[in-house]
């Protein structure tokens, strides 16, 4: 295909413009300079996440042939590449379009390193809502979305039968005492990491920070140890402190522990979301997936809700040309073809109850989760939270701390580093 180029892993951009081989001193510079300035608005780079390019690559081709343009698509890790815009945008080697995390797109804004989009209301509505919330910054708009994800729930046919499979978070607590013996269990879940917990907490009625009527976040207002979020607490601590979850599952070594003890049919169910769909299959477990199971008040489990987005650089040369890529690349015709190659539901209202999502178990499942779910707020000071809250839910499982004293004490220490860190912004 024209211009197309994929490159697997972490690689390092081409650097366009180099001067021609073999220019005398006596050759023209403003000759090379055209010739540069034309590679320049011939070429687009696109970041695109690992393994995922093939999602992209018909739309590429199609959008190079139009408008007679060279794209160079470069694969890296989704998690890493707000990081190295940080590096690569000012250095000039960064690239037009990038991929970036719902709860993300605050901070970059913040730094300067995103570009406001002039995407018109028509085009914003063809996604869910919470969906574009996440890509809006004070009413400005900074990327689309190309895909969401939640955790969802997973569990081991040969150990659980479907019909079986309890229905609220209370019957699998009742399942796991009749399953757990030391070397086997029964639900296993990360619940001492605020990314997963948040299942539970904001279930009852926890929430990170207050918002207004159009979605705007008080930072002041942090619900993280209100009545409800505790009494959530204790529903998770029930499961450490009658030993249904294993020691090693708290701490940085968790989620290999809980990975494993599933992939080595130790585990009834557990918690996770759909990267793990593929490595789980290769373990040869016969599973099925499912939403989050409802909790003991009857609400449903809630979850965080990521988004992933196609944003244009700040230090884009192109960046008029990048945008149309960007709407291009996130329409409803590209998004289906997307979700086809790499599964990753989309974020297109029409496509949710497309029978090519609703007929994917795991597609239907982060589609119905989603409803439930709430948006990993996308403002800079999110990033205070993650550290704070997830020491305060090892205490809680270690039995270290109450509920109580355990997320009071974080808020505290979220309220002093977001006045300390972003009392100027």
């Amino acid at each position: 295909m024209k211009g197309y180029k994929k490159i697997m892993g972490l690689v390092g951009t081409l650097t366009l413009g180099l001067a021609l081989a073999g220019c005398g001193p006596n050759e023209s510079s403003s000759e090379n300079s055209n010739t540069n300035t034309d590679k320049e608005n011939n070429h687009l780079l696109v970041w695109e996440d690992v393994e995922k390019s093939d999602g992209i690559e018909e739309a590429i081709a199609a959008f190079e042939k139009e408008h007679d343009v060279t794209i160079e698509v470069v694969e890296k890790a989704y998690a890493k590449q707000n990081e190295d815009l940080r590096l690569d945008g000012p250095a000039g080697t960064g690239p037009d379009i990038v991929t970036i995390p719902g709860d993300q797109i605050g901070t970059l804004v913040t730094e300067g390193l995103l570009k406001e989009l002039s995407v018109d209301e028509a085009t914003q509505s063809i996604y869910t809502d919470v969906a574009m919330q996440s890509q809006m910054v004070d009413g400005k708009v900074y990327g689309l979305p190309k895909a969401v994800e939640t955790t969802m729930l997973y569990y081991n046919k040969d150990i659980v039968a479907e019909e079986d499979v309890p229905t609220d978070l209370n019957g699998w607590y009742e399942l796991s005492k009749t399953l757990t013996d030391g070397e086997n269990f029964g639900l296993l879940a990360l619940f001492d990491q605020i990314y997963y917990a948040q299942s539970v907490l904001g279930g009852y009625g926890g929430y990170i920070f207050g918002q207004d009527d159009k979605g705007n976040y008080d930072v002041s207002d942090i619900g993280i140890d209100n009545a409800e979020a505790i009494e959530g607490a204790k529903d998770i601590q029930k499961f450490y402190t009658e030993g249904l979850f294993p020691t090693g599952l708290i701490g940085e070594q968790g989620i290999s522990v809980l990975d494993s003890l599933f992939s080595e049919g130790k585990a009834a169910a557990v918690i996770s979301g759909p990267w793990n769909l593929q490595p789980y299959k290769e373990a040869g477990i016969d599973y099925g997936v499912m939403a989050l199971p409802k909790l003991s008040n009857g609400k449903n489990m809630s979850a965080f809700l990521g988004v992933k987005s196609y944003n244009v650089s700040t230090y884009s040369k192109n960046a008029e040309l990048a945008e149309k890529l960007v709407e291009f690349l996130a329409n409803e015709e590209n998004s289906k073809v997307r979700y086809e190659v790499t599964q990753e539901v989309p974020a297109i209202k029409s496509l949710v109850s497309d029978p090519a999502v609703t007929a994917n178990e795991s597609a239907e499942a982060v589609a119905e989760q989603s409803q439930y779910s709430e948006l990993t707020p996308n403002i800079p000071e999110m990033n205070e939270v993650w550290t704070p809250v997830d020491s305060a839910l090892q205490t809680i499982a270690t039995g270290k701390a109450t509920p109580k004293d355990a997320l009071t004490q974080a808020v505290e220490t979220i309220e002093g580093q977001i006045s300390a860190n972003h009392s100027g912004e």
